[in-house]
């Protein structure tokens, strides 16, 4: 019944974030970020590229494009294991982890305004039926 009317509000909302979060995190891009923020929530311990294929649901060669284009921008290092050169592991840098600051700070910003629109109990009952919906 409001199936039609939810995905219309959802794509318009949905194509305003991803607007919004182009232009408001260039040079950084969202995967980026979701990826800085995985990498700094699991703390000091480095990561090996494979670790994100389940997170980010993509290929290998797409994890290791993303990777180049970050180590490339100084987001990230990669270094390979002492005692088997085949382990490449990722560690996040100190310019890493300032962007993922910025991003997040973006990101809640755009949220915020948005949610700004609608009383603290609507904002928690919102938070409540899309965990619903989302099954969370």
């Amino acid at each position: 019944m409001y199936s039609a009317q939810f995905a219309k509000l959802w794509f318009k909302f949905s194509k305003d974030m991803k607007s919004h979060m182009e232009e408001a995190l260039a040079p950084l891009t969202e995967s980026q970020l979701n990826v800085l923020e995985f990498l700094i929530a699991r703390g000091k311990e480095p990561l090996k590229p494979s670790d994100l294929l389940e997170f980010l649901e993509t290929t290998p060669a797409a994890v290791t494009t993303l990777l180049d284009r970050m180590e490339k921008n100084g987001l990230i290092e990669r270094e390979r294991d002492e005692k088997d050169r085949r382990i490449v592991w990722i560690r996040v840098t100190e310019k890493g982890k300032a962007e993922c600051e910025r991003g997040i700070a973006v990101r809640e910003a755009f949220f915020d305004s948005h949610l700004d629109r609608i009383s603290r109990h609507n904002q928690q009952l919102l938070v409540y039926l899309l965990g619903k919906v989302a099954n969370a």
